[in-house]
C-alpha cells in the first residue's frame, strides 16, 4: 500500500514529489495505484519542468533544491488564528527587515517578528512569528535582507468558518434545483433568474426551506451554439447571462410601443417551449433572448442607472474587460475552438488587433459589460427575495472545478494555467468505471502561489456577494487535481498538489464576512485526511445516502450506515445531480442508461445484479429503521413514492447541520439531468422538470404539487 524504498530513491520520483506531483495514490476501492513514468514526465512538462531524460531530471532536481535552499520567503503565507504555523525566512545577509501593510492601509510592524533558528551552509534560517492579534484579511508583508526584497501575501483567517447562529440553533434544510429546468409563462424556453426568484420565494413560503442549491451560473459563450454543461464555463469570475429575464430589466418598461412589441414577439417565438417535456432547446432560446436584450440595451438609461452601471464596470476592472473583449472577438472572428479561427493563440491581450477590436466594436463591448451588470443585479434580487421571505441562507451557489480551455480566462491570462496539453478529470470511481476527462486546463499552482491566490480570492468574494452558501464541486481540487496528458485517457494521469491552506483561508475569510457557509463535495476518490482538514476548518462535507455504507464500504450490497452516524459537519442528501432522481434510481434508470451509452466495463447483467443488491440493502435499512413498511419494500414498483419519502425520513435522523431534498424527488421525475462521462451522447443539463407522468411542472406550481408538499412536511417534521 505504499511505494518501495527503491522507487522512492529514483530521481524522477524525487523530482515529481518536489513539484507536488503524487507518484502513487489509493483509489476509491482502496487499491494502491502507482503513477506511470510517462504520466509523471508529461505532467512535469506541464509545470514547466523538463524530465525527458536522466540528465534533464538530474538538472531539474538540482535546480529545485537550490531554489528551496535560497528562497527568502514564500510568496503566499497563511496564518490561522490561534494556530502556530512555521514560516521560514532564509537570508544571505543577516537578519531581514519586516514591514507589514494591513488590508485597511495601516502599517503595523509590531504584529510580526523573526526568531533565528539555524545556519544552513551559506543561509541563515529564521522563523516568522505572526501575532494572533493580526486581524482577518489580506495583508502584504515586505521582507528584505539587503540583497533581495520580496512582497508576500499574508492571508490571515479564523481557524474555522463560523456556523451562522440560525444554523447552530437547529438543523436546516433546503432544495437542490437545476434552475434552467424550471420554467414559467414568462420564461424564454429556459428557466431564468426570474424563475429563480419565484422558486426561492415559494420554497420559503410554501415549503419552509432555508436554502436552495442551484447549478453553477458561471459565464458561458456569448452566442450559439452554447455549451450545455454548467460545469464547463468560459469564466468562473462572471455570470451566465443566458439566464437573464428581459422583462425584469427596468428599461424594459420604458421601451417605445414599437420596441416593446418587437421584444414581446421574440418572446412569443420561444415561450411555447416552456411546456415542452422534450430536452430544452437552449440555443433557440438564447438567439431570441439576445436580440431582445440588445433592444433593451439601446434604451437610454436614467442618470442614476448609468452611474450604477459605471460603478459596476469600475469595480470589475480588468477582469470584465477581458471577458467582454473575448466575447466580442468570439462574435467577430468566430468560435476560438474552430481550427480556422486562430485568434485565440495569435492575438493576446497586448496585441494591436485587440486594441483595434475594442475601438471598432465599442458598442458590442459595452453590451457584453451591460449583460454582466444585469445578470449581477438579477441574481442579487433573487437572493434578497430569499432572505426577505425568511430563508436562513437563501441561495447556495455551486462552484465548478475549472473553466473551458478556450474561455476568456485562459485567453487573457494563460499564465494562470498549466502549459502544454493536459486536462483535469478524475480516475475511475463509482460514477464512471472508465474515469472522467473534463477537458479543462488545470490552474498552475506555482502561479497561484506567486500571486497570493488573487484569482481565487476575487471569484469567492464575487460568489458570496450573491449567496448565503457556496458548494464546491469536487472539493478535492483544493488539495489536488488529476492531470491527464492529452490522448492518454483518464486512467493514465497523476495528482498535482495545491496549497489547500491558502484556499481554505480565503473561503474562511469570505464566509465570515458574508455570515455564510461552505460545503465541499467530497465524494469519490477522497483521502481521509482531506475530510478531516475540511471538518477542522468548518467546511461541511457531502453525505449521500446511496453512498453511505457501514465503514464507508465501496461494495454495493453491503449494509447501509445508520443515519445517526453521519457527520455533523455535512450537507446530507438522498441523491446528487450525477445520479438519476430517486424514483428513476429505484427503477434502474442508471443501469439502462449506462448500458445504452456503452459506459460499462462489465456485462449489463452483472451491473444490474450490483444495482439490485444496492437497492435491496437500502430497503433493508429503511425497514429496519421503521421508515418503510415491509410490504412496500417487497413491492417497490407500486410503492416508489413511499420509498422516496422513507429515504428522506431516514435522512431526518442524521445529525448533519444541513439536509437537502432534490426538487426532482418532490415532483416524481425519473430522468437524469446528467450522466458523467458523456457530452453529446445524452441530453445532459437540458432536461425540463416534469412529474411522475412526464408532464412539465411550471415554476409557479412547483410547491403546490402534492408530492412536493408531502416531502416538505417530512423535511419540516
Amino acid at each position: 500500500m505504499e511505494e518501495s524504498a527503491e522507487r522512492l530513491a529514483r530521481p524522477l520520483i524525487q523530482l515529481a514529489k518536489s513539484w507536488g506531483v503524487s507518484t502513487s495514490y489509493i483509489d476509491q476501492m482502496g487499491a494502491y495505484v502507482e503513477i506511470t513514468d510517462f504520466a509523471l514526465v508529461h505532467v512535469l512538462k506541464a509545470l514547466g519542468v523538463d524530465a525527458s531524460s536522466d540528465e534533464k531530471i538530474d538538472e531539474a532536481l538540482a535546480a529545485v533544491k537550490a531554489s528551496q535552499h535560497e528562497q527568502l520567503v514564500a510568496p503566499t503565507i497563511v496564518k490561522f488564528a490561534g494556530v502556530s504555523q512555521p514560516v521560514e525566512v532564509r537570508s544571505k545577509a543577516g537578519e531581514p527587515t519586516l514591514s507589514l501593510h494591513l488590508e485597511n492601509g495601516d502599517i503595523d510592524n509590531g504584529l510580526v517578528h523573526l526568531e533565528f533558528q539555524a545556519r544552513d551552509n551559506d543561509v541563515d534560517v529564521y522563523s516568522l512569528v505572526i501575532s494572533d492579534e493580526l486581524p482577518a484579511g489580506y495583508h502584504t508583508l515586505t521582507v528584505s535582507d539587503g540583497l533581495r526584497t520580496v512582497d508576500a501575501m499574508l492571508l490571515c483567517a479564523p481557524d474555522r468558518i463560523p456556523v451562522p447562529d440560525a444554523v447552530a440553533e437547529k438543523q436546516r434544510w433546503g432544495w437542490m434545483a437545476q434552475m434552467y429546468s424550471v420554467r414559467s409563462a414568462d420564461s424564454w424556453g429556459v428557466g431564468d433568474y426570474g424563475d429563480l426568484k419565484t422558486l426561492l420565494r415559494d420554497s420559503a413560503d410554501k415549503s419552509g426551506a432555508d436554502f436552495m442549491l442551484i447549478n453553477p451560473i458561471h459565464a458561458t459563450a456569448p452566442v450559439s451554439p452554447l455549451e450545455p454543461s454548467p460545469y464547463l464555463p468560459e469564466s468562473r469570475r462572471f455570470m451566465n447571462v443566458t439566464y437573464i429575464r428581459p422583462q425584469d430589466i427596468p428599461e424594459y418598461k420604458e421601451l417605445s410601443e414599437k420596441d416593446l412589441a418587437e421584444v414581446d414577439e421574440l418572446h412569443a417565438q420561444v415561450a411555447k417551449d416552456n411546456t415542452d417535456p422534450d430536452p430544452i432547446n437552449i440555443n433557440d432560446a438564447w438567439r431570441a433572448k439576445r436580440k431582445a436584450l440588445q433592444i433593451i440595451f439601446d434604451q437610454p438609461r436614467s442618470e442614476k442607472r448609468q452611474a450604477e452601471f459605471d460603478a459596476f464596470k469600475k469595480a470589475a476592472g480588468e477582469d470584465l474587460e477581458a471577458f467582454a473583449l473575448w466575447s466580442v472577438a468570439f462574435q467577430i472572428w468566430g468560435a476560438p475552438w474552430e481550427a480556422k479561427n486562430d485568434w485565440f493563440h495569435t492575438m493576446g491581450r497586448d496585441s494591436e488587433a485587440i486594441k483595434e477590436l475594442k475601438d471598432e466594436h465599442s458598442e458590442m463591448f459595452e453590451f457584453e459589460c451591460w449583460l454582466q451588470w444585469i445578470a449581477d443585479q438579477q441574481v442579487s434580487a433573487a437572493q434578497h427575495e430569499a432572505k426577505d421571505h425568511g430563508m436562513v441562507l437563501g441561495l447556495m451557489q455551486d462552484m465548478a472545478v475549472g473553466v473551458h480551455s478556450y474561455g476568456s480566462d485562459v485567453w487573457w491570462s494563460p499564465e494562470r494555467f498549466a502549459v502544454g496539453d493536459v486536462t483535469v478529470g478524475c480516475p475511475p470511481d463509482f460514477y464512471n468505471q472508465q474515469g472522467q476527462d473534463w477537458g479543462q486546463p488545470p490552474f498552475n499552482p506555482n502561479y497561484m502561489e506567486a500571486t497570493g491566490y488573487r484569482v481565487y480570492r476575487d471569484m469567492v468574494h464575487n460568489m458570496f456577494t450573491h449567496a448565503g452558501a457556496i458548494r464546491i464541486d469536487h472539493v478535492l481540487g483544493l488539495f489536488r487535481l488529476w492531470w491527464i496528458p492529452a490522448g492518454e485517457g483518464p486512467r493514465n494521469g497523476a495528482y498535482v498538489a495545491y496549497n489547500y491552506d491558502a484556499m481554505i483561508a480565503i473561503l474562511t475569510i469570505e464566509a465570515m464576512r458574508a455570515n455564510g457557509m461552505v460545503i465541499g463535495e467530497d465524494l469519490g476518490t477522497v483521502p481521509d485526511y482531506v475530510r478531516k482538514v475540511l471538518s477542522d476548518h468548518g467546511v461541511l462535507g457531502a453525505t449521500v445516502e446511496w453512498f453511505a455504507r457501514v465503514d464507508d464500504s465501496p461494495n454495493a450490497g453491503d449494509p447501509y450506515a445508520d443515519p445517526k452516524t453521519y457527520r455533523k459537519y455535512s450537507l446530507a442528501s438522498v441523491t446528487t445531480h450525477d445520479l438519476p432522481p430517486t424514483a428513476g434510481y429505484l427503477q434502474y434508470e442508471h443501469v439502462k442508461l449506462r448500458d445504452e451509452l456503452g459506459l460499462l466495463n462489465e456485462p449489463v447483467e452483472e451491473f444490474r445484479k450490483t444495482a439490485e443488491a444496492e437497492i435491496q440493502a437500502m430497503l433493508d435499512r429503511l425497514v429496519e429503521g421503521g421508515w418503510l413498511s415491509k410490504e412496500a419494500a417487497e413491492d417497490v414498483p407500486n410503492h416508489v413514492q413511499e420509498v422516496v419519502e422513507a429515504m428522506h425520513k431516514m435522512l431526518k435522523a442524521s445529525p448533519s447541520l444541513l439536509l437537502q431534498a432534490a426538487l426532482v424527488d418532490g415532483t416524481g421525475e425519473r430522468h437524469s439531468q446528467n450522466q458523467p462521462g458523456t457530452s453529446t451522447e445524452y441530453s445532459n443539463w437540458r432536461m425540463p422538470l416534469t412529474d411522475a407522468d412526464g408532464k412539465v411542472v411550471p415554476t409557479d406550481k412547483v410547491f403546490d404539487q402534492p408530492r412536493v408538499q408531502s416531502l416538505s412536511k417530512i423535511m419540516n417534521a
